[in-house]
């Protein structure tokens, strides 16, 4: 390294550091509008299939069974969905919206498309295409085994 260049973080840092950023400006913009990123992305989940086995529903999420469980126990009590148990099988539960959580997946469909308009600010299709293809390499980097 040359004498009187500034050291340049390591990438990952940068990009874990931006990570946090945005994941916070997601999680206020989401907040503002009453829900929270495990809301977000229930609703959406059930939007896509109407109604859900609560297994396929959190892998469907990405999540573990009883963390989803602790995030519908909260979005029942609040009216937000409805559990019902399968009637062939009582050990299984359907998850559905109810017209509570319509509305939620409403307000939070316009505050997921306004902050990714404030993200895409000044960014041309060309160069988001650039950043998803960057982002994306990256994440196979740190996938791969040294």
């Amino acid at each position: 390294m040359s004498r009187g260049r500034a050291v340049e973080d390591p990438i990952g840092l940068e990009v874990s550091t931006t990570g946090r950023v945005l994941q916070r400006a997601f999680d206020d913009q989401l907040m503002a509008a009453g829900g929270s990123v495990p809301m977000w992305l229930v609703v959406t989940a059930l939007k896509r299939s109407d109604h859900a086995m609560q297994r396929d529903l959190a892998a469907s999420i990405g999540i573990e069974g009883a963390t989803l469980t602790h995030h519908l126990n909260r979005m029942e009590r609040a009216g937000l969905v409805e559990r019902r148990r399968d009637p062939v099988n009582r050990r299984n539960q359907t998850v559905a919206l109810t017209a509570d959580g319509e509305a939620l997946f409403a307000r939070l469909l316009t505050a997921v498309v306004a902050f990714d308009r404030r993200l895409r600010d000044g960014l041309t299709d060309d160069e988001l295409g650039v950043l998803r293809g960057l982002l994306g390499r990256l994440r196979d980097n740190a996938s791969t085994t040294a």
